[in-house]
């Protein structure tokens, strides 16, 4: 990628802070708007693996219709256990999450997004949950206390870092001894044409940053994770032609579950 780094931050970053500033704009303009999520987010949230339950029990707002998958489906969560979620968005995940882990359990979401974290904030009113924390920072450097989290969670968010092995440190730390991460993202399967390689818009789409599997899965390994798991999503191609339909972008990437424990 010819982009320089901080380019490419600073453009992922107001891609998605125009997004959440949309959401809020809603908020303001109507504080009794009616939580009926648009249909399109609906077909595009059941199409990745949310179900008709998930989405009838979190605020409207939270689900923007983003991601690649529903990491809560894979995560296992118990009742009392700590969750993090990487990149939360608006929410989505956390509150769902905090319906698995209950009253004793808490749920924490990061991400570097300002927007994002007040319309998650915002959100956490609606939800009336106390046991969900939304925190300002990214997920290279994880506003978190070492060895505090149970299970870590992400939707499509890992491959916008510029430093994923960096990520996998991180996440290694804040985990508990068998604490274990359950990553919903996307994984290259085919070098890119240029044209997607040198995107700004490829690579906040969730496309251009994307590593091959044997890249992540050595990551995760120097991180000092065993038990790796890479798999890909069996509606994978279907996800991503909704995407853009004329791309072919699942000629070159794939929807994966990613998941691996420490020991």
């Amino acid at each position: 990628m010819n982009q320089g780094k901080e380019t490419i931050k600073e453009y992922i970053k107001t891609k998605y802070g125009e997004v959440a500033s949309q959401n809020n704009q809603e908020i303001e303009n109507d504080d009794d708007i009616q939580e009926i999520i648009p249909l399109n987010i609906i077909s595009s949230s059941l199409n990745i693996g949310y179900s008709e339950s998930d989405l009838g029990n979190i605020p409207m707002t939270s689900n923007m219709g983003l991601g690649c998958g529903n990491p809560i489906v894979a995560a296992n969560l118990r009742e009392g256990e700590v969750v993090l979620d990487l990149g939360s968005g608006g929410g989505i995940d956390c509150f769902l999450a905090r319906r698995k882990v209950g009253e004793a359990g808490y749920v924490i979401g990061v991400d570097m997004t300002l927007q994002m974290i007040q319309l998650a904030k915002q959100n956490k009113i609606k939800s009336g949950y106390l046991n969900v924390d939304f925190r300002l920072g990214e997920i290279e450097h994880l506003p978190v206390e070492d060895k505090s989290v149970d299970v870590i969670i992400s939707n499509c968010v890992v491959n916008l870092s510029l430093d994923k092995a960096q990520v996998f440190k991180e996440a290694f730390r804040v985990l508990k001894s068998k604490g274990r991460i359950c990553i919903s993202d996307i994984i290259a399967t085919a070098e890119f044409p240029m044209e997607i390689k040198d995107d700004l818009a490829s690579m906040a789409s969730c496309v251009a940053g994307a590593q091959f599997e044997g890249n992540i899965r050595n990551m995760l390994e120097m991180a000092g994770f065993s038990d790796i798991r890479l798999n890909p999503k069996d509606n994978s191609r279907r996800i991503l032609r909704t995407w853009a339909p004329s791309s072919h972008l699942e000629d070159y990437v794939a929807s994966y579950l990613i998941e691996a424990r420490k020991d």
